[in-house]
């Protein structure tokens, strides 16, 4: 599953993508397939990316394809502090006054 084989990454692909990430991303394919950058390490400096961080794009391409990399990743956020048995509990009190 090569960067050159899997998907054809054009210009095109990149207008199309409506997050500064994920065209970050398609641009990285584009620019080592194109052999605009020979190396990750050209390549991430191009966009000004550590050159980690462009190497775990490829890897996650490689391993989950272009769909995998370019969605969002959802954050469930911080646990709540207060268990929602009390905050039932309280709102039960709030409406019985």
């Amino acid at each position: 599953m090569g960067i050159n084989n899997r998907f054809l990454i054009t210009r095109f692909s990149i207008r199309q993508e409506k997050t500064g990430s994920g065209k970050e991303r398609i641009q990285v394919l584009y620019l080592l397939k194109t052999k605009k950058a020979k190396t990750v390490t050209e390549a991430a400096e191009m966009l000004g990316r550590n050159r980690v961080t462009v190497q775990d794009w490829l890897g996650k391409y490689r391993q989950v394809g272009l769909e995998k990399l370019l969605s969002k990743k959802v954050s469930t956020g911080r646990p709540r502090k207060v268990p929602q048995w009390a905050e039932k509990a309280l709102e039960k009190r709030l409406k019985e006054k």
